[in-house]
């Protein structure tokens, strides 16, 4: 079908998820054909080199055969059958896998269809666990700000960012946000707070939030090891160990939302194996099937089932798809490459090229900060480095949006750019990618990035009105 007539076909019917639809009245929709290892190919044939790994999920990049051949043979085996009061062979091998690879005692999997289900399976299976052992009141849960947990109602709910949230209010109530790990825009760190200091303030904001809202009604901290939102809030060394001190003083859960971290974008199967730390159920989806199929997982400590082993007692809570036979056939296929290929390995061994490459463009005077860990990193744009001023509204809205991202698109890189806090790109290619992916992406950011310093430069210079430009 021609390019044109899926250009009609789509502004007629499809509904693309959080996109601006009327832009797309007047502009091309970016519609993919194919892919190949770490690169994607839109109809017209045009190479993209896949920066973001389609949205952080595509770790053994495209065109994997042997996945979907995988895929193929156990839809011909057995296409679909749920896992209520049943199992098949698949479910059974795919969660006994994620035991194995799980630290510590997280041995009971939960399957979900996606990411958003696994945070809202995960909420509703504490508060039924506390309804369990007598302790109904404890309903509430604690994130952080900008944090994005998923979609759905109560993952929403969990959110910390106020654009999300707002439109779907009233939400699911028992909700409140303590400050993230951003260290570059922290005033803390600007006084010269250590990062030692600089954790243990952190978590003490959490366990000031327990104490606020009560003890006995907290029920769980929602953290991600690498923060997404806001752009790659690493956490400061001993952080994690604090907040799980901390849960463990006020017997609150501690979750672990790895939707995006986990299956080796941080370079080890889990971000909290990263960052060495237990937590009580890590949520999970995207690089689980590698994206070949859609499949999510609450992954859950020992203990927690144990109200559950009663009879006539049950988690009510199910879901159709999750589960599904050919998803875990997916699953099973791509953690069965990562060991062939040590993807983790891989990862591990190009990180630091992968960071000096970055931190190479501090050169440009609107880089302001380069963060992240393993395959996972943001980019922080400023107006002004030396203040780390930020660029407004308006001015966002033209340099990073009306510019550098169809100009990075046009260049051939997907990546991501976000002002859900501050304006950041984000980068979270293929973890198949080796040190020649890694310099391109370098490349094209360069020379956009410079493009954009000139941009700014115009636009900013007197007798410019295109954007209104701060009082000194």
């Amino acid at each position: 079908m021609s390019n044109d007539k899926l250009q009609a076909l789509a502004r007629r019917h499809l509904w693309m998820h959080f996109t601006d639809m009327g832009y797309f009245q007047d502009h091309d929709i970016p519609i993919m054909s194919h892919g190949e290892g770490c690169y994607i190919y839109d109809v017209n044939g045009k190479k993209y080199l896949d920066g973001l790994s389609g949205l952080f999920a595509s770790q053994l990049g495209h065109g994997r055969t042997e996945i979907a051949e995988a895929m193929a043979k156990q839809a011909g085996q057995l296409a679909f059958f749920p896992i209520w009061n049943s199992a098949h062979p698949a479910a059974i091998e795919l969660a006994a896998k994620l035991a194995e690879l799980a630290p510590g005692d997280l041995n009971r999997v939960f399957f979900t269809s996606g990411g958003s289900e696994a945070v809202e399976s995960a909420w509703k299976l504490i508060r039924q666990y506390y309804a369990e052992i007598g302790e109904p009141r404890r309903y509430k849960v604690i994130s952080r700000n900008l944090a994005y947990h998923g979609t759905t109602m109560g993952a929403l709910s969990i959110n910390g960012l106020t654009d999300c949230r707002n439109t779907f209010e009233p939400l699911v109530p028992g909700t409140s946000y303590v400050d993230n790990t951003d260290a570059y825009r922290s005033h803390h760190m600007s006084d010269g707070m250590s990062s030692e200091e600089f954790a243990q303030k952190c978590a003490f904001e959490i366990e000031q939030a327990i104490k606020f809202q009560g003890p006995e009604t907290v029920a769980a901290v929602f953290l991600e090891p690498v923060q997404n939102s806001g752009g790659c809030f690493v956490p400061p060394e001993g952080y994690f160990q604090k907040v799980r001190k901390i849960c463990d003083e006020y017997k609150i859960m501690l979750v672990s939302d790895e939707v995006i971290c986990a299956f080796g974008r941080l370079g080890y199967m889990f971000g909290a194996e990263r960052f060495n730390y237990l937590p009580d159920i890590i949520t999970c989806a995207k690089g689980l099937t590698s994206a070949y199929a859609p499949m999510g997982a609450m992954i859950c400590r020992d203990y927690l089932m144990e109200p559950f082993l009663k009879e006539d007692t049950a988690f009510n809570h199910g879901l159709t798809f999750a589960g599904h036979p050919v998803a875990c056939a997916a699953a099973l296929a791509s953690l069965d490459i990562f060991e062939k290929e040590d993807i983790l390995g891989n990862v591990r061994r190009n990180e630091s090229l992968f960071r000096e490459l970055l931190e190479g463009l501090y050169d440009l005077p609107i880089v302001g900060d380069v963060r992240g860990v393993g395959y996972f990193f943001g980019i922080e744009l400023v107006k002004n480095k030396a203040t780390k001023e930020s660029f407004n509204e308006t001015e966002a809205e033209e340099i990073l949006f009306n510019f550098v991202s169809p100009r990075l698109s046009e260049a051939g890189l997907i990546c991501r750019t976000d002002d859900r806090g501050e304006p950041v790109i984000q980068l979270s290619p293929p973890l198949i990618a080796g040190p020649d992916e890694l310099r391109e992406i370098a490349t094209v950011l360069r020379k956009v990035l410079t493009e954009a310093v000139a941009l700014v430069a115009k636009l900013q210079a007197p007798g410019s009105l295109k954007i209104p430009i701060k009082d000194e």
